[in-house]
């Protein structure tokens, strides 16, 4: 007989938990025979004890079954099935650009995307902006445009791993959302859902990383790529600097905006340039579509600078509602704020530090973010044209713009901007793009 309590006990005195366990706690998850005192119950026990490899990698599983599977097998696509998550932050933009280039390559990609909470923009918001972007397709729609498109970045629908919605809305109202345990399984429960054959995680460090520490951001990912490959994925991490916003701008329709000027060769940050092509290179190596590094790149940049990138976003937009001339008069398409302000440098001096959850904020507080899911967003407000950590600024050089809906929520804004840059007489070292890359070594067990 199963017992919700004894599973519980037996974690709180840090034992392991079988699978058999596992699955029955996740299935009572599931049907609602398990209460939400002790889903708290079970998250806290795991918040302080821990779990096992073995552990964490069943309940991965557990979750992922708990709904639908997508299959992708009976369409005997001519190449792999791949997807990349973020661990967010402010302009991570990367996943507009990266699946186009991914299909462009020969891969496959049902990116399965979330809304943005808090300080971190979400990829589902941005292609939101997009006037009739459907980013909830059924199933056979969501089949059909990978099949023939290549890449299909949507929404997670309720029947994708559903525990998991339960699950992190007990531990979002009780102070376990931060164990790295449950934060792997939450993850990779959804990308296991997707079908891949291949998941190459972001996970971010810096002052606008969900981590707080490089040492955790650390943690997370090893967990992450170790608890993939148990679970039957090839599974590798990049750690990526977030002490500065990634692109040019912040905010749903400046940054979808910034992605298609990226994909039509117009403009490209050079940092968000460099993340982009070090992810989708990782990618390309990790299912085959690649033989080395500079193999990967090379593709990528041939996929990029002959056009079939953009013509790949363009025909995805198209695909699933969105406009059908994107990529040719984006401007007319993606609405543009009221109010344009510039934020001058109060005096001269290096840009040498930057609270980046701080302007992610600063979007919230424009409107263009959530504090809580239900919030209604301005797809048209954000900032744009970040000084760059190391770059000196005049007094009549701007630190950024702002993009607001009135003149009160720009001044709002141009508070904590200026709260949130420092400037100081000498350049701060230079940071690397990517801190580490955790692949799965031949001698790791898979469990």
């Amino acid at each position: 007989m199963f017992l919700p309590q004894e599973v519980i006990r037996k974690k709180r005195d840090g034992q392991t938990l079988s699978a058999a366990e596992i699955r029955q706690f996740v299935a009572g998850i599931t049907d609602d025979s398990v209460a939400d005192s002790q889903i708290a119950a079970l998250a806290m026990a795991v918040y302080f004890q821990g779990m096992e490899l073995t552990e964490n990698v069943e309940l991965a599983m557990a979750m992922r079954d708990s709904g639908r599977c997508l299959r992708w097998d009976d369409l005997h696509l001519p190449g792999p099935v791949l997807d990349k998550h973020s661990t967010g932050g402010v302009g991570d933009v990367v996943s507009l650009m990266l699946g186009p280039l991914i299909a462009a390559c020969g891969g496959f990609v049902p990116m399965i995307s979330g809304r943005g909470l808090g300080h971190t923009g979400g990829t589902l918001d941005k292609l939101s902006a997009i006037p009739g972007y459907n980013p909830f397709p059924t199933p056979e729609r969501l089949r059909q445009v990978v099949r023939e498109v290549g890449v299909a970045i949507i929404g997670q629908t309720s029947d994708l791993a559903p525990a998991d919605r339960r699950f992190y809305a007990t531990r979002d109202i009780t102070a376990t959302v931060e164990s790295i345990a449950l934060i792997t399984a939450s993850i990779l429960s959804k990308k296991l859902a997707a079908g891949l054959d291949v998941l190459v995680m972001d996970v971010k460090a810096g002052s606008g990383a969900f981590m707080p520490t490089m040492a955790q951001s650390i943690a997370l990912a090893e967990r992450i790529v170790h608890v993939g490959n148990g679970a039957g994925v090839r599974t590798r991490a990049l750690i990526t600097d977030m002490s500065q916003p990634l692109a040019s701008t912040a905010g749903n329709s400046l940054e979808t905006l910034e992605a298609v000027r990226y994909l039509r060769g117009e403009a490209a940050n050079p940092r968000l340039h460099a993340v982009t092509m070090a992810l989708c290179s990782e990618m390309l190596l990790a299912s085959g579509l690649a033989k080395d590094m500079v193999d990967a790149g090379q593709r990528l940049q041939s996929a990029l600078d002959s056009g079939r990138a953009a013509e790949i976003f363009g025909r995805m937009v198209s695909a699933l509602g969105g406009p059908a001339d994107l990529m040719e008069q984006p401007e007319r398409h993606l609405a543009a704020a009221p109010v344009v302000r510039a934020v001058y440098a109060e005096h001269g001096g290096f840009v040498s530090a930057m609270d980046t959850r701080a302007l992610g904020m600063a979007v919230c507080a424009l409107g263009g973010g959530r504090r809580q899911a239900s919030d209604q967003l301005d797809y048209r407000v954000g900032l744009s044209g970040f000084a760059e950590l190391g770059a000196e600024l005049m007094p009549d050089t701007p630190l950024l713009f702002i993009h607001a809906a009135d003149a009160a929520s720009a001044d709002e804004a141009e508070r904590r901007v200026r709260e949130a840059i420092q400037l100081a007489p000498q350049a701060p070292a230079a940071l690397p793009l990517v801190y580490q890359t955790i692949r799965q070594s031949e001698q790791e067990p898979s469990q």
